[in-house]
């Protein structure tokens, strides 16, 4: 996927999820009912095992705010830009599908709690048993 295209297109997201940032390490997704933000940031693999020899790895994360400040709390590592990109969208569709603008942010956290970020290993890696 080109740095310059968006990481997940337009017509394949949710209702109320839009784009809020893109850099070449870093996008951001965000929905305003709930506000909350879903971040992939590209940071170095040095928590990965050594054989598997990753330098770099996306990190997800989701953010969300309450009265005046912004809480980060983590959802998973995936190996690629393209499984980063699915990840979010995963757990976009499952806030969408789950959550009303009403919920709370425990809500949304045990949402995302339920995503399997193993379903996103690039084709080729995966083992076959």
């Amino acid at each position: 996927m080109a740095v310059d295209q968006d990481p997940i297109p337009r017509e394949a997201l949710p209702p109320r999820w839009g784009l809020a940032e893109r850099c070449g390490d870093r996008f951001v997704y965000c929905h305003s009912r709930p506000p909350i933000e879903l971040i992939a940031d590209s940071t170095p693999a040095d928590r990965s095992h050594p054989g598997l020899g990753l330098c770099r790895c996306w990190e997800l994360r989701y953010r969300y705010f309450m009265a005046d400040r912004a809480i980060t709390e983590p959802i998973g590592r995936v190996s690629t830009r393209r499984a980063a990109a699915d990840g979010l969208l995963e757990c976009m569709r499952r806030i969408h599908n789950t959550v009303s603008a009403a919920d709370s942010p425990v809500e949304v956290g045990e949402v995302l709690d339920s995503v399997s970020l193993c379903d996103f290993v690039p084709d080729g890696l995966r083992s076959t048993g």
